[in-house]
């Protein structure tokens, strides 16, 4: 692909798998959780929202961040940045259960592997790796599953939604002279010829048309669902149910030995 072009449309995929476009260091390890004082409760997951009886978990948004699976955008504050990755989240959930509910099973083990060779890369060395897939609860097998699971969204769209996406060539030509040329130009560079480039930009607009597909078919199986998000902020509402917590037992005492008691000394 023209190096030009690879700036005005590689989003897609990471827009249906949650993985950024270009590369993020993982965050800095959060701060491990105290051992609790004797008898005392330290909460350890929450629901935070259920997807028509499927639970989104707190650990599911820390596993997105901590595998630099999605990355704040600049300038955006932490609690923005995890209500955007909760809420895809949710999208993630419906987009699952609809291709669950046609039946998808086969994705090419290479491109599973591809995918966990991306993130393995975003670690320093295996150690970093595995000490990451460890935090997030995670084995090998699992962020096979979990990458299984996202390719096989893609397999849904390209199969069931990218027959609705076409473009024409007269939308290749209003590209070229209305986003194209206007951007090299503010470069400093000269635009190539159209048909150079013809290609490239038709698999441009199709990326975006594609994503405005999966936008709308997202949306409508969001409106069809029972969708619950928990919000400790908003007025009135439960704060998000406990699914998992750790108790230490209290300290025993040791009871004291009694001194053994001599018999009386015979008189």
């Amino acid at each position: 692909m023209n190096t030009a072009f690879r700036l005005f449309g590689p989003a897609l995929l990471a827009l249906l798998t949650g993985i950024p476009a270009t590369a993020q260091k993982p965050p800095a390890k959060p701060a491990a959780i105290p051992a609790p004082p004797a008898g005392k409760t330290v909460l350890q997951d929450r629901v935070l929202a259920v997807v028509d009886e499927d639970p989104v978990l707190a650990s599911d948004v820390e596993r997105v961040i901590r595998l630099g699976l999605d990355a704040p955008n600049p300038g955006e504050a932490d609690e923005a940045f995890r209500k955007r990755v909760l809420n895809a989240l949710i999208d993630q959930r419906l987009q699952f259960h609809e291709v669950d509910r046609f039946g998808f099973q086969q994705v090419p083990v290479n491109e599973i592997e591809t995918k966990v060779k991306a993130i393995h890369d975003r670690f320093p060395d295996e150690a970093s790796f595995q000490k990451a897939l460890k935090e997030v609860g995670l084995d090998l097998k699992g962020l096979r599953q979990l990458i299984t699971r996202q390719l096989l969204v893609l397999t849904y769209v390209d199969e069931r939604l990218g027959p609705r996406v076409f473009v024409t060539p007269d939308e290749i030509n209003r590209y070229y002279r209305q986003v194209l040329t206007p951007e090299m130009q503010k470069r400093g560079q000269a635009a190539p010829a159209v048909e150079d480039v013809r290609d490239d930009i038709r698999e441009t607009l199709k990326q975006q048309k594609t994503t405005q597909e999966v936008t709308s078919w997202t949306r409508e199986l969001r409106e069809k669902a029972d969708v619950v998000i928990y919000s400790a902020q908003a007025s009135g509402q439960p704060l998000p149910p406990v699914v998992k917590t750790i108790q230490s037992a209290p300290k025993k005492e040791t009871p004291k030995k009694e001194a053994a008691k001599k018999p009386p000394h015979p008189q």
